[in-house]
């Protein structure tokens, strides 16, 4: 059936003969894990991109190894699981690649990505930061003044905090946290004839700053150092009567994954998650990094010990430093504009910024705004005003991933104490922002706010917030969904989109979406909410099949859907159907894409683009051209089988035809002629960056969506321009 293996661990698809009722044939599918992992290939291509300015490769760099650790932490720990521990998995993968087959894959491109990855910094960043009069020094490269400086620091910062832990059968091996720096060190008796070897463990102390900052030679260079640097060669302050031989930086990585089953909850959802958070601290080693001196005694006290017991394969040997993440902040120094990409201020959209009430301008028309192009500060001004309005009743809000000091926040504890009816849903299981949530919900619950945490079973995915005021003709209800989460902080680097509406339908839908989440409700007839998990894969299947019917009879017939990725086997077997039938079928899918595009007699009508650039791509939307009445949903879920069944996500119509325009036009088409950050998904799972043709002009889809974000500003807030002119009507003119 085929010829040539492919990159994913599968024969080329490019070869691939299959029938058109054979749509299960793993060979359709691109395996989930591997597609993650080309995704952050396209992350460290950022990183190695010489167009992209320096200390934005920089943090390209430390993203990609900050998605690695996450990728360790969940999606290798199931693997793992899957094998060690005998557990069944939630989803089996359609591609056939059996846990030991994937771990295998994962290992050998992992430990080639991570040595491209310290590749890039050391021949390639480093040496550019320092030419820009940014230096991390080794300790070799020092003066006398400085290091005269590191013994002064070390011996009142440093020293204090630090606490060795020997290794010998009175004193177990130590419990290594997640991602903690540590060293591991040999120790030597002195003064005697036959020395005697002993082994040490010290943790880096995290409440330092893991880069420091050497004193200013007034030669226009800043200088730093990293911390292990700075304790390493001062070791033998710690040990009275031995010396340090040998030491090395070491890193272990544990499975975090927090899933709770319904039958595990015994006394409440908060206790048990609570519980299982203490749990999480002990869980199983899935990777070790180590400097890649470390001799055979090092490694093996490390990798055979009983707390941590690793294959050769979860050992990384890296040349330094361990966990690239640190490095993110030297992007955060004053100064260096010239090697950041341009700020962009967020603009306020024109129906906010002409009036003083935000419920003013939602009566008047439905509202769109584009993050981190326009201001999330309209957000916040909806919860702030609605927090003070004395006409407003009670608002009512979902919250899955929140800022440290996060002006919604306070604004619901303000709304409370202002003796408004203020109900949160606050998701406790927001992988690994479990914890800062459980303390979000104390102070809302302090300030007299209603939490509650959702469903058990079911993760509270939607972005919602509902406000119900007594307006001077009745009772209205305001309603805000969205893409993305409620948080201002990451409002600025994620592209997402908002929606303020407050036609009835919206506003009875939103109504009973919370009385879902806080009570015992069902049998609401929706009218305008698609709702995970109960509609919305049959949903957006029934809206493929649409497409393929019109095909089939000669109407006109095209989706163009934009996600974070793309799983679920039922939904790619749609598109692959709708293909067949001759639908035009444009996927913008920034990370996981299990649907193979290209494939003869199967997805020749498919073209899936990744876009990675200076904003993450987040935002959900769906395009159905419906014989050219075209519908257009918003969502808050990927199509995923955890969105689809094991979340509560919602879905929603845009029928406002001026929202609908800038969405297709303004939107999905300017991504769709991106020629400068796109990548084009081949059918054999690689990834090829899009050009521009000979006389082509350049498109960069987030730089036209700024200059689009100022011309809408200072358009007319009633009748705002649809879409900037230079990019007006690139849909029609997309590429297949």
């Amino acid at each position: 059936m085929m010829d040539s293996p492919g990159r994913n661990g599968t024969p080329a698809a490019s070869q691939v003969k299959v029938s058109v009722e054979d749509v299960h044939d793993p060979s359709l599918f691109i395996n989930r894990e591997l597609s993650w992992l080309d995704f952050n290939e396209r992350v460290l291509e950022e990183a190695r991109d010489p167009s992209t300015p320096l200390l934005d490769r920089l943090r390209f760099l430390a993203i990609c190894a900050s998605n690695l650790d996450e990728f360790f932490e969940v999606r290798v720990a199931g693997l793992q699981a899957q094998i060690y521990d005998a557990l069944e998995p939630q989803d089996a993968p359609p591609d056939g690649m059996g846990p030991l087959a994937q771990l295998t894959e994962i290992a050998q491109r992992a430990h080639n990505f991570v040595a491209r990855q310290y590749e890039v910094w050391h021949s390639d960043i480093k040496p550019k930061l320092a030419s820009h009069g940014i230096r991390v020094c080794e300790p070799g490269e020092l003066t006398e003044a400085q290091d005269a400086f590191l013994d002064d620091y070390f011996d009142s910062q440093v020293y204090p905090v630090l606490t060795p832990l020997a290794i010998d059968p009175a004193h177990p091996f130590p419990h290594l946290h997640n991602k903690s720096l540590n060293l591991i060190l040999r120790i030597e008796t002195v003064g005697q004839d036959a020395a005697r070897q002993l082994y040490a463990v010290l943790q880096v102390p995290p409440v330092l700053s893991r880069l420091v900052r050497l004193p200013d030679e007034k030669d226009g260079q800043r200088r730093f150092i990293l911390l292990e640097n700075v304790i390493g060669p001062r070791l033998d302050a710690l040990f009275g009567g031995f010396k340090v031989a040998a030491w090395v930086a070491f890193r272990v990585t544990r499975n975090s994954d927090l899933t709770i089953q319904e039958t595990e909850v015994k006394s409440s959802l908060l206790s048990t998650i609570q519980e299982t958070l203490r749990q999480r601290k002990w869980g199983a080693a899935v990777r070790l990094e180590i400097q890649e001196r470390a001799d055979e005694g090092f490694l093996g006290q490390l990798q055979t010990a009983p707390a941590l017991d690793l294959e050769d394969r979860d050992v990384y040997r890296v040349p330094g430093p361990v966990d690239l993440t640190s490095l993110v902040a030297l992007c955060r120094q004053d100064g260096f504009r010239d090697l950041k990409e341009p700020l962009h201020e967020p603009q306020m959209p024109a129906p906010f910024a002409s009036r003083a009430n935000v419920f003013a301008a939602i009566r008047e028309q439905d509202v769109l705004v584009h993050h981190p192009y326009e201001s999330f500060a309209a957000v916040v001004q909806f919860i702030e005003q609605a927090s003070e309005d004395p006409n407003v009743l009670a608002i009512k809000q979902t919250l899955y991933r929140t800022a440290d000091d996060n002006p919604i926040i306070n604004a619901l504890e303000h709304a409370a104490e202002n003796g408004k009816q203020v109900t949160a849903l606050v998701e406790l299981q927001a992988r690994l922002d479990e914890e800062n949530n459980i303390v979000k919900a104390r102070h809302l619950q302090k300030a007299g706010v209603h939490v509650v945490y959702g469903m058990v079973g079911l993760k509270t995915h939607c972005k919602a917030a509902l406000v119900v005021r007594r307006d001077h003709d009745g009772i209205r209800r305001y309603v805000h969904l969205g893409t993305g989460n409620y948080n201002p902080m990451t409002a600025r680097m994620y592209s997402d989109l908002s929606f303020f509406t407050c036609r009835p339908e919206f506003g009875e839908d939103a109504s009973a979406l919370f009385n879902l989440l806080t009570g015992y409700s069902q049998g609401h007839g929706w009218k305008k909410l698609i709702v995970a998990p109960y509609f919305l894969a049959d949903r957006i299947i029934s809206l493929i099949d649409r497409e393929r019917r019109n095909a089939e009879a000669g109407k006109p017939a095209r989706i163009i859907a934009k996600m974070n990725s793309l799983v679920d086997p039922a939904a790619i077997e749609a598109l692959y159907a709708a293909s067949r039938a001759g639908v035009r079928i444009d996927l913008i899918i920034r990370g996981i894409c299990c649907l193979r595009p290209g494939l003869p007699g199967v997805s020749e009508n498919i073209r899936v683009i990744s876009i990675v650039d200076k904003f993450l791509e987040h935002s959900r939307i769906s395009y159905f051209q419906n014989n050219d009445s075209p519908e257009v949903f918003l969502a808050s879920a990927d199509w995923m089988p955890r969105n689809f069944r094991r979340r509560v996500e919602i879905m929603f119509p845009i029928e406002d035809p001026r929202l609908q325009n800038r969405i297709i036009e303004g939107i999905l088409g300017v991504v769709l002629m991106d020629n400068v950050k796109a990548r084009v998904l081949q059918p054999d799972g690689t990834y090829v960056r899009a050009k521009a043709r000979p006389g082509e002009q350049a498109v960069r889809s987030q730089v036209e969506f700024q200059n689009m974000a100022r011309e809408l500003s200072s358009a007319d807030p009633i009748r705002p321009a649809a879409v900037a002119p230079a990019v007006s009507g690139v849909l029609r003119s997309a590429p297949g």
